[in-house]
């Protein structure tokens, strides 16, 4: 059967976007969620159900990642289901990138990814058959111009991924990675807007479209299934065809 019931499922970046879209799935499919934001008040235009959780604060402080393991272990004890999905961008040539701007993308999109996943290990474990999905990109594969240290965060969740899978697999916790390409997001919109870009992205693109938020929430759906139990360590683009396009 095809169901989160029963599962404890935390997902960061769940008010908008892809993040928007897997805490729906996963609500629709009867998992309670917790999410994870810097602003969560628009949820309840949403939702309306007694199994969402929203946790409010700053994703890059310390301070935050150990409160949401508190507030974990207090309400239920264990953590069936990770979705790692917090992420931010800023686009520019290699040379024109500051020390600060670096930084920030390193501390975002990977350092708080990974501390987080290592505190949630006792709670993972205690599930005895999780799921982590971390949500990277094809830029952590491919060049598509969306700037160096974005690609570089995102290829080094795919390794830790990878990684992971192997070492965790005697506790029954599966690691698995999603890649999209260019979906339609808040993110991507200051790209998507501009007609030239987005004629050579559809170009690029066999399917000759963006994807939706919620083409990237079934396969992450899939991954926390106990469905999907013999499948760990895996990254799969979600591009419409794009990583395999020739010229």
């Amino acid at each position: 059967m095809w169901t989160l019931q029963n599962k404890k499922a935390l997902v960061t970046g769940g008010t908008k976007g892809i993040g928007l879209a897997i805490t729906r799935e996963f609500l629709e499919l009867g998992a309670e969620v917790m999410v994870i934001a810097r602003n969560t008040s628009k949820l309840s235009e949403h939702f309306k159900i007694d199994k969402l959780i929203a946790l409010e604060g700053d994703f890059a402080e310390a301070a935050f990642r150990q409160k949401i393991i508190q507030e974990l272990t207090n309400r239920w004890g264990r953590l069936d289901i990770l979705v790692n999905n917090v992420g931010t961008n800023i686009r520019k040539s290699f040379v024109d990138y500051s020390e600060e701007e670096y930084r920030k993308l390193f501390e975002i999109n990977m350092f708080s990814m990974l501390d987080l996943t290592q505190r949630s290990f006792p709670l993972l474990k205690k599930s005895g058959h999780a799921s982590v999905v971390n949500v990277a990109s094809i830029a952590g594969a491919l060049d598509v111009q969306s700037g160096p240290p974005y690609g570089m965060t995102k290829a080094a969740i795919m390794q830790l991924s990878r990684h992971l899978a192997a070492e965790w697999a005697q506790y029954g916790i599966r690691v698995n990675t999603v890649s999209p390409w260019y979906i339609e997001t808040p993110l991507t919109e200051p790209v998507l807007s501009q007609p030239d870009r987005l004629e050579k992205i559809l170009a690029r693109t066999p399917m000759a479209r963006v994807g939706q938020p919620e083409e990237v929430a079934s396969l992450v759906t899939f991954f926390a299934m106990d469905k999907s139990s013999y499948i760990t360590g895996q990254n799969v683009m979600v591009d419409g065809g794009m990583s395999v396009k020739g010229l």
